[in-house]
């Protein structure tokens, strides 16, 4: 079964809510399953291990530590292999490639954290019980929605369908956070991720880390898009940057919005360095770029490929020294760090090649431009060439020959030292389609080699100078657009955020009945959603039935008013029969030792508040969308617990006058 096949759902909204089948047997699916397993093979033995060494430490039988020292011993050979399997997963590039059989190089993709699965039912259902003083059975629909989505995110497509669910979810927790992680109290859940490197199990009660883990997994995602795509065409070529730039700006979101983070592959050094691992893989694909629009036989267009080339040589050389400096080195699959060394080789040998190419095949015609072709081969290299001066160089053919001659010796050097370096890998060995690439541009450059050589070539072959790495196109760190995806609040029924929300706290819902006196209902209303009793006429009906000034109304005659507009309150109260009508209210137990300007703020700004008589009009804005994702992350140790609600608006108001009369 191909993974294209597997089902994904639409919701009315668009937004995805079933992964694939974590059944389907896909070559990435097989992968994946077995990188679950090993994880879960890692966790039990280290438990093992801290069990036999807490042993080791408690006892002072010397027969006992024998016993216990063997056991340490074969626990860490275990470890040692399993270790060595999940390098050979994260090593298994070739699952992730484009499945056609046109050679080209192969991408580093990475692969997906894994998971437990977490019982939130029923501290949610406490939660909504304690602090929402509401049944918590009622939200079982909500809860199990909640459930399927972190369930379906586990096995995301790989394709934009994918990363919308993935977005989902990381959207959904914004409302998660605020709706039932107060931040001075534990929920005692506990999220459980592995990391993608070492399979190491990390767990915290944190939010975040379920938040970080996700926005990895987004990044992880991109990359698996990215080396899948066809990049023998220019479209998909520019889907591969595309995926590529936006994996780094995952990566890059995470590295700069979490701090302490439990797992190594989500630690600020191997953040940095799977950064500049997708950076340089999007230089790679704009020299495929380059190379897919044609190199035709023009001397400028021969050196830009050479300077291009040199740019990934040089990005990828980056990438290795970052990958060889600790903490990065100890744990990063080697395979990766040969295969970006083999590419920095690799890619300073075809620099070389199409500068000899250049040279080489290179005749200037009557009509080129002389100064802009020697200002080109001038800007080509990082030192002058030994010899003659540039412009005795482009028109003397031989001098052209030994110059490129000179390059193409390094080219071939390089070619040779980057299969070197390749088969010192004992799983690139197996790779056929890197192996063959090598080989087929070693073969290039030593066919070129052999048409320019002369016998009677008795002069020292000049050394060819580096070259000066340049792109036409700088890549990008693309942040992820998280408001593409709308979502909507699964607890909406809890009401709007702005006072709703776990970090609030209220007096019981009271039931309030007034009856219209002559003078009317002698009270004030102000904003949307809820509205909120902005003032009370003292000695009026509202005041004598118990109504205060910042109550909140729920409800109008047990019709729920949580997400009404103030125009809808004032329709229902309108519609009163004589018997009068009951209104449901809330009180915001504002702490006395907030000061006055967040009492205000809580309570919405009273002081242009008034009560007035004449024509109808209605001084409204419109609500902010509270559905719209907060973009803000919580650190690890929690530096910040800043909440921006989406819903906080400037409130409007409508007014109930003592004549009876509205406004």
């Amino acid at each position: 079964m191909t993974e294209s096949g597997a089902e994904s759902e639409l919701r009315g909204n668009g937004s995805v809510r079933k992964g694939c089948d974590p059944f389907a047997q896909t070559q990435r699916s097989k992968l994946q399953n077995r990188r679950a397993r090993i994880n879960q093979q890692i966790n039990k033995e280290m438990r093992m291990r801290a069990g036999a060494e807490n042993l080791f430490r408690a006892t002072t039988n010397n027969k006992v530590k024998e016993t216990v020292a063997l056991e340490l011993s074969f626990v860490n050979s275990n470890l040692q292999l399993l270790k060595e399997e999940l390098e050979e997963l994260n090593s298994s590039v070739e699952v992730y490639q484009n499945e056609n059989e046109s050679i080209s190089v192969p991408m580093i993709p990475l692969g997906l954290k894994e998971t437990k699965e977490i019982e939130l039912m029923m501290p949610l259902k406490d939660l909504i019980e304690e602090h929402y003083n509401e049944a918590g059975c009622k939200y079982e629909k909500e809860l199990k929605e909640l459930m399927d989505l972190r369930q379906a995110m586990r096995t995301p497509t790989r394709n934009d369908a994918g990363i919308e669910l993935l977005m989902e979810y990381y959207n959904q927790l914004y409302f998660i956070d605020n709706r039932f992680f107060p931040p001075n109290k534990n929920m005692g859940i506990y999220f459980h991720w592995y990391d993608s490197l070492t399979g190491v199990p990390s767990y915290q009660r944190a939010l975040a880390f379920e938040k970080g883990s996700v926005l990895f997994n987004i990044g992880a995602l991109y990359t698996q898009i990215g080396a899948r795509q066809d990049r023998t065409t220019k479209e998909g070529i520019n889907h591969a940057i595309d995926a590529f730039q936006k994996a780094a700006g995952s990566l890059n979101y995470l590295k700069e919005n979490f701090s302490n983070a439990p797992s190594l592959d989500m630690s600020t050094p191997s953040l940095n360095m799977l950064v500049r691992l997708m950076i340089a893989q999007v230089q790679e694909c704009v020299f495929e770029n380059v190379m897919v629009a044609g190199v035709k036989d023009e001397f400028l267009i021969q050196l830009q490929s050479a300077q291009e080339a040199a740019r990934v040589a040089d990005v990828y050389s980056l990438v290795y020294q970052t990958m060889t400096q600790p903490p990065v080195k100890d744990y990063v699959p080697f395979s990766w760090t040969t295969m970006v060394q083999v590419k920095s080789e690799y890619f300073k040998a075809v620099s070389h090649y199409f500068a000899a190419v250049a040279l080489c095949d290179h005749i200037m015609g009557p009509d080129d431009d002389e100064s802009e072709q020697e200002k080109a081969l001038q800007q080509l290299h990082v030192t002058m060439p030994e010899g003659p001066s540039l412009i005795t160089v482009l028109k003397d053919k031989e001098e052209r020959r030994k110059l490129g001659k000179a390059h193409l010796k390094k080219a071939i050097i390089k070619h040779e030292e980057a299969m070197r370096i390749h088969s010192l890998c004992r799983i690139l060995r197996k790779m056929d389609i890197l192996q063959e690439v090598l080989a087929v541009a070693h073969k290039r450059s030593l066919k070129k080699y052999s048409e320019i050589d002369r016998e009677d070539d008795f002069f020292d072959t000049v050394e060819a100078p580096e070259i000066h790495p340049k792109t036409q196109q700088k890549p990008e760190i693309k942040t992820p657009n998280f408001s593409k995806v709308k979502v909507m609040d699964i607890f909406h029924r809890l009401g709007p955020l702005s006072v709703f929300s776990v970090k609030n706290r209220w007096s019981p819902a009271r039931e309030i009945h007034l009856e219209k006196s002559e003078k009317g209902f002698g009270f004030t209303l102000r904003g949307d959603s809820p509205v909120l009793i902005a003032g009370v006429v003292p000695d009026g009906s509202a005041d004598e039935a118990g109504l205060r000034e910042g109550d909140y109304i729920v409800s109008v005659n047990e019709q729920d008013c949580k997400w009404s507009k103030h125009s809808d309150v004032v329709q229902l109260l309108k519609s009163i029969s004589t018997e009068g009508v009951s209104i449901g209210v809330i009180t915001l137990n504002i702490p006395e030792h907030q000061n006055n300007a967040d009492r205000k703020s809580l309570l919405g700004t009273m002081s242009s508040t008034s009560i007035f008589s004449g024509n109808d009009k209605e001084n409204s804005r419109k609500i902010a969308d509270s559905n719209k994702s907060s973009g803000l992350l919580i650190t690890w140790n929690k530096k910040k617990n800043t909440s921006k609600d989406g819903s906080t608006h400037s409130l409007p108001f409508i007014a109930v006058t003592e004549d009876g009369s509205f406004y």
